[in-house]
């Protein structure tokens, strides 16, 4: 199996980002952006997904949250796609639920080329902290498009925010873990079309 990692930087008026992400790793995270709620969740995803993620960005935090989780979003999309490379004998689907106290969520991926998001979730809070729940959309719908995926979120039921949002990005991880492993059985890549 060849290194699958990818490095991403990305540089406007709004933000600067420096990205690196693998995955096959082993859960080590090292975020520093200036969304203390999206780093938390960015380290959750990269543990338990048992990647490799190095984010370093800068944005323009005194308007709002939203421009750096949606570029951060944008080149974590780009790199899971480039570090797939040719997806030859990835297993290609994932599912997960993951349970977190009250809360259940499920992430089910597609890593067929074809980008849609559906997400089912609505959060009681429109605010964790100081960070706006409508961005966790917006991360996840910039995400699914620049990795060229088939992404559904949907949150069962659940009362507390952090915790919804929290248990998607741990399904997240653990849906795209399980669609990105190599299975021996699959010989080139997983379509009919011969390509993905």
């Amino acid at each position: 199996m060849s290194n699958r990692t990818y490095s991403i930087e990305r540089n406007t008026k709004e933000t600067q980002i420096a990205l690196k992400f693998s995955i096959d790793g082993e859960g080590v995270a090292e975020i520093d952006t200036p969304v203390p709620f999206l780093n938390h969740m960015l380290d959750g995803f990269t543990r338990h997904g048992l990647f490799d993620l190095t984010v370093k960005a800068a944005g323009d935090t005194e308007i709002d949250d939203h421009h750096t989780t949606e570029d951060v979003g944008i080149c974590l999309g780009t790199a899971i796609k480039e570090a797939l490379g040719d997806k030859k004998g990835i297993k290609r689907y994932g599912n997960a639920f993951v349970p977190m106290d009250e809360t259940l969520a499920q992430v089910a991926i597609d890593l067929s080329n074809r980008p849609h998001l559906e997400f089912r979730a609505e959060f009681p809070s429109q605010k964790v902290g100081t960070f706006d729940t409508e961005l966790v959309h917006e991360f996840f719908w910039k995400l699914a498009l620049e990795a060229r995926m088939n992404l559904h979120v949907i949150v069962h039921y659940g009362t507390n925010t952090h915790h919804m949002i929290e248990a998607v990005f741990k399904a997240f991880a653990k849906a795209l873990d399980e669609a990105t492993l190599i299975d021996p059985r699959v010989k080139g890549v997983p379509s009919t079309k011969g390509m993905l």
